[in-house]
């Protein structure tokens, strides 16, 4: 069979490529191929290497006049769209060694259950509460719009209230069920998160969801909005429950770190922090979780600046639901779902866990 020509790649076909084989994500650079990304490995197409031209053109074919605009000023942006009725997609296109470059994320138009997800039962009664802040996090890719999805489409089924999403962009639809949903997306419906946050509380919510926390005026409104009587789901690009409520307290200037823990030890709900890694047992991914649920001991260790000792604390946990996420690594290799590289790779304390490898050995 003949190698494609770079000229002749459509980015509909593309598109369709990449909903037959399950890809996560679709990479266009000059100088390389179409590339899938299938079970978190690489896939080259069999094509010609992409022009210039090429990844320009392609580029063009998807992107909305605004964001084209937006990518002539500042050379870069963001969005959604809707692939027919099969699939959506989150795109960033931006310029690398002055050339257009793409790299579109496939969204799943069926939003998983908690159980297909991997997420214990214990984090289901967490959707009940009537205010507080929830956070998920984890690296880029981990699936955390995918948990956050599943947990208001638990509220939305079964709770009678309110749901505000602020999203850039939004990936997931959420029709109204027994909620009413408004979904707002930064750049199109609101200029900024922290403009969307103060605007939203004057529009009688219920439950907020904030794309990402990703500057001090957010994180601020966040805590506001969990303060003031709303269940605030929120992520983070940290890895570990300690880590998160570390790295919220240090982007404070140090005379208001005192007041932020303060606040945080009362609002905080639970952190659910999370990795992806590729099936061993069959083909796939697989999420693990470390899930830190706010008891009054972990509320004092916030308090106290002693965070240090929440791990331990998540240790002796399991009857509130908490776990380490080396412990949940730990399950799932001697499960046989997970590679022992990827144990390794991915733990928090490696010695640790190797500890616990030769003991049970």
């Amino acid at each position: 069979m003949s190698t494609l020509k770079s000229s002749e790649i459509q980015m509909e076909d593309l598109l369709e490529l990449a909903v037959q084989e399950s890809a996560s994500d679709l990479h266009l650079a000059v100088g390389l191929p179409p590339i899938l990304r299938i079970h978190g490995a690489l896939a080259p197409l069999d094509a010609d290497p992409l022009k210039p031209e090429d990844t320009d053109r392609l580029m063009r074919s998807i992107t909305p006049a605004h964001h084209l605009e937006a990518f002539e000023t500042v050379h870069g942006a963001d969005f959604g769209f809707g692939h027919k009725d099969v699939a959506r997609f989150r795109v960033s296109i931006f310029r690398q060694k002055g050339h257009v470059g793409v790299v579109l994320r496939q969204i799943p138009t069926k939003i998983l259950t908690l159980e297909d997800i991997g997420l214990p039962p214990q984090t289901r009664d967490l959707l009940f509460k009537p205010r507080g802040l929830i956070l998920v996090t984890g690296p880029t890719g981990s699936g955390k719009t995918t948990t956050l999805a599943s947990m208001l489409n638990i509220i939305n089924m079964e709770r009678d209230c309110h749901i505000i999403t602020v999203e850039d962009p939004i990936e997931y639809f959420h029709g109204h069920q027994k909620s009413v949903v408004t979904q707002r997306e930064v750049g199109v419906d609101v200029p900024t998160f922290k403009e969307a946050l103060r605007r939203a509380l004057r529009q009688d919510p219920d439950v907020i969801l904030v794309g990402e926390m990703r500057d001090l005026e957010t994180m601020e409104a966040a805590l506001t909005a969990a303060e003031t009587g709303h269940l605030v789901f929120a992520t983070l690009h940290t890895t570990g429950a300690a880590r998160t409520v570390d790295r919220i307290v240090d982007a404070f200037p140090t005379n208001q770190q005192e007041q932020v823990r303060m606040q945080l030890s009362t609002s905080i709900v639970a952190v659910i922090s999370q990795c992806l890694m590729p099936r061993k047992d069959k083909a796939g991914r697989i999420a693990a979780f470390e899930i830190m649920i706010a008891t009054s001991s972990i509320r004092s260790l916030i308090r106290d600046n002693k965070t240090f000792r929440i791990t331990s604390d998540l240790q002796t946990g399991a009857k509130w639901g908490m776990q380490t996420l080396d412990s949940h690594l730990l399950d799932l290799w001697r499960e046989g779902k997970i590679a022992y590289e990827e144990l390794v790779t991915k733990a928090q304390d490696t010695e640790e866990v190797m500890q616990q490898i030769r003991g049970k050995q």
